[in-house]
């Protein structure tokens, strides 16, 4: 069985997510999308909301699962025994990013693959930081976002 794990903050989960998790969707027999701890990263909304709209978003698809982590992603790997851990990639600068962070998780546990997905460009414009700073200043994000986000 095939099982990935697509890390992210998810504050709020965005279009650009939802794009990534669909086009992997038929990829794999299980994909969890699980919400991890950042601690460079101030979170504007609670787990239990993003938990949320995520369910929302995918309560059609039920190869999708949600969890919670606060250890490594590659520990948690182990955890839920998921060999493949899913990116996306919106430019260049995500993969110098990107490429490292899969680097450092090989070398910590060479069993889980990171497997990247180009964003549609479309949606590459959008991240959870820009909509975080909509929201902040009473803009329209239902362009940027699922249904399901309704802060």
């Amino acid at each position: 069985m095939k099982k990935a794990l697509f890390p992210g903050s998810f504050d709020p989960i965005t279009l650009g997510h939802v794009d990534i998790i669909k086009r992997a969707y038929d990829l794999f027999d299980e994909i969890v999308i699980g919400i991890g701890t950042n601690s460079t990263k101030q979170n504007m909304f609670s787990v239990e909301q993003r938990r949320r709209w995520i369910e929302e978003t995918f309560k059609d698809y039920p190869k999708i699962s949600v969890s919670f982590y606060s250890d490594l992603t590659v520990k948690f790997c182990q955890e839920i025994n998921a060999q493949y851990i899913i990116r996306g990639l919106r430019d260049t600068k995500d993969f110098e990013f990107e490429k490292s962070i899969g680097q450092m998780n090989r070398e910590l546990e060479n069993s889980v693959e990171t497997i990247y997905l180009i964003t549609d460009p479309a949606l590459s414009a959008i991240n959870a930081s820009i909509v975080r700073d909509i929201i902040k200043h009473g803009g329209d994000i239902s362009k940027f976002v699922p249904k399901a986000v309704k802060p």
